[in-house]
């Protein structure tokens, strides 16, 4: 089934007596998948940051939600996302269409009110001229350096 239909795969809401908390990395990931969703969104995370996970994915220790830190309260949550955007896309409207997929992946999944979504384009990513597989240096035309 798939969990973004309006048919749930859970019984309707209890009245019983009880406390659900949220915790803050469960709405991380949920935020994280919504904004790694939208077209234009090469990665999530800033350049060190990026650097640490490619190291932790090369390990097998891969963090989904780098790049995305939540603030819940009672009853609201606020996110904040940084990116790096894919070259060609327009950075305000990629950041408008991340704010509001993790708007509604957030309000729908969590069930908090979403306060605010903050998103910061840290850079953009260019193939072939960020790939760590390209880095070979070109040497200059007519170098006679090895």
């Amino acid at each position: 089934m798939d969990p973004f239909t309006s048919e749930s795969p859970l019984p309707p809401a209890a009245t019983a007596p009880g406390r659900t908390v949220i915790a803050d990395p469960a709405a991380v990931k949920i935020a994280a998948v919504a904004a790694r969703s939208v077209p234009g969104v090469y990665s999530l995370g800033t350049g060190p940051g990026r650097a640490l996970g490619a190291l932790r994915d090369a390990v097998g220790g891969a963090e989904p939600a780098q790049g995305v830190r939540v603030e819940i309260g009672q009853t609201q949550v606020a996110v904040d996302v940084s990116l790096v955007a894919e070259y060609g896309y327009p950075l305000n409207r990629l950041a408008d269409a991340v704010r509001a997929a993790v708007y509604k992946a957030v309000s729908d999944l969590v069930g908090l009110e979403v306060i605010e979504v903050n998103v910061e384009v840290c850079d953009v990513h260019v193939p072939g001229l960020n790939d760590a597989r390209t880095s070979e240096k070109v040497r200059p035309h007519g170098s006679t350096q090895a």
